[in-house]
């Protein structure tokens, strides 16, 4: 899995009776009209893709040279900030030249442990919000999708949040969850649908299979199995166009597909010969724009034009080991986290590292990647069972939190997924969730400490 790749083509193919016009419109601020995709069905697929690829100058192989498929990536970035959070300078780039400071009170708000209930395993893989910011689903090895109000899970808030409060709410699952889905396979990965209102979510197991549930009716109503039975790593939906959703496997292929006609449109195939390197992520441009960016075994992170049939057009090397988040945040910037222990925050244009984030412990496992936009924060987790935070404006944490009560139940374990609240706070507060592989749930919040409170860490 830590094998090193030299190749990075992209086989991509279009399912048979689906125009590309049908799921790729053109994007509005590029005047240039969308590529169309091979089809599956044509032998000359592979061919065609390849002849489009002689005459383009890979952006990293060459850095020097132009590439004509930057005017495109550079429309497709261009004008998106940080919703008012940190957009790092050109100069800012290199090393620290202030020392971190903490402008943040965090303080732990709620526990919620699975020890009233307890099942053989219930390691937390994957938390994520709702688009309304009131809904929280947990998915993970117990075959369940939980769903918490925020209600539920901040009932303490006031002693938590208050100025002096260190108390915290205590709950077991059972009584926090609103209502649960059962599972046929341990999960991965979950992402809400963007245009189902809070009513759709999708689904990654362990048994390669993408499933999306409709929350109302408790029921399955759409089944993806393009990955052979190989593990789904990742599940995201395109603000773009809501109903294309893709999702990253073990089988080293990322797929694309159409919730609304049950077909798969495309799919991505970034690390070339055998074996193929597994995709551990899978991210498109929360902006709502046509780039999806891929975390790959190979030491990499890609990312895609969807209008484009050809070679990623950036590439992202620097991580020592496998690659296993990438989130697009806004001013033509994406972090990156791998198991070699850092996060990595890079420029889309030109592929070039501008900071490094160091401190949290990751060597063989999936903690958890998560971006707080309106604040500039990133939050991750540990192999010390620890929440780490960074300002994006240095390289150090500035806050790092504990999970004591996990360490008293089945061993010290990991932090296994994190997820910042967006929409539901402001500049001056927020809420981080996070979740453990002895399936122990924590709820964080934070405050903006007065200018002249803020310290060095």
């Amino acid at each position: 899995m830590m094998g090193k790749s030299e190749s990075a083509g992209l086989a991509v193919s279009t399912a048979p009776g689906l125009p590309t016009s049908h799921w790729l419109p053109e994007n509005p601020v590029s005047r240039r009209p969308p590529t169309a995709l091979p089809c599956k069905t044509h032998a000359a697929s592979h061919e065609w893709a390849m002849s489009k690829n002689k005459n383009i100058v890979h952006p990293v192989a060459a850095s020097d040279a132009v590439d004509p498929r930057k005017d495109v990536l550079y429309q497709g970035i261009n004008g998106h900030g940080l919703e008012g959070g940190v957009v790092l300078g050109e100069g800012e780039g290199g090393g620290d030249q202030e020392r971190a400071r903490c402008e943040w009170d965090f303080r732990l708000c709620s526990v919620i442990s699975p020890a009233a209930t307890r099942e053989a395993s219930d390691a937390l893989g994957a938390i994520e919000f709702d688009p309304s910011d009131q809904l929280v689903a947990t998915g993970g090895i117990a075959r369940k999708i939980r769903i918490y109000t925020m209600g539920s899970l901040l009932e303490s808030r006031g002693e938590c949040g208050g100025v002096g409060g260190t108390a915290a709410a205590l709950s077991d699952h059972a009584a926090a969850c609103s209502y649960y889905i059962c599972t046929p396979a341990k999960l991965s990965s979950l992402r809400w649908r963007p245009d189902s209102g809070g009513r759709v979510i999708g689904a990654g197991d362990y048994d390669g299979v993408v499933t999306e549930y409709d929350l109302e009716r408790r029921l399955s109503v759409f089944e993806r199995d393009e990955h052979e039975g190989r593990r789904v790593w990742s599940v995201d939906y395109s603000r773009w166009i809501p109903q294309l959703g893709a999702s990253g496997s073990d089988d080293g292929t990322a797929h694309l597909w159409d919730s609304r006609c049950g077909r798969d449109v495309a799919s991505l195939c970034p690390v070339g010969g055998e074996p193929r390197r597994p995709v551990c992520c899978v991210e498109f441009d929360p902006f709502g724009e046509s780039l999806i960016g891929l975390g790959c075994a190979d030491r990499r992170a890609y990312v895609y034009d969807l209008r484009m049939g050809s070679d990623p057009v950036t590439v992202f090397r620097g991580h020592r080991r496998t690659v296993t988040y990438l989130r697009f945040i806004g001013g033509g910037r994406v972090v990156s986290a791998g198991t070699d222990g850092c996060l990595r925050l890079w420029d889309l244009l030109d592929a070039r590292e501008m900071r490094a984030y160091e401190g949290h412990a990751n060597t063989r496992n999936f903690v958890g990647l998560s971006v707080w936009r309106a604040g500039g924060l990133l939050a991750c987790g540990s192999e010390t069972n620890e929440v780490y935070v960074y300002d994006m404006r240095w390289g150090q944490p500035i806050w790092v939190g504990g999970f004591e009560a996990a360490a008293e139940e089945g061993g010290r374990g990991f932090v296994s997924s994190v997820c910042w609240r967006q929409a539901g706070d402001d500049g001056d507060a927020c809420t981080i969730v996070a979740g453990t592989s002895n399936g122990v749930l924590q709820v964080f919040s934070g405050r903006k400490k007065p200018a002249a409170a803020a310290a060095p860490v």
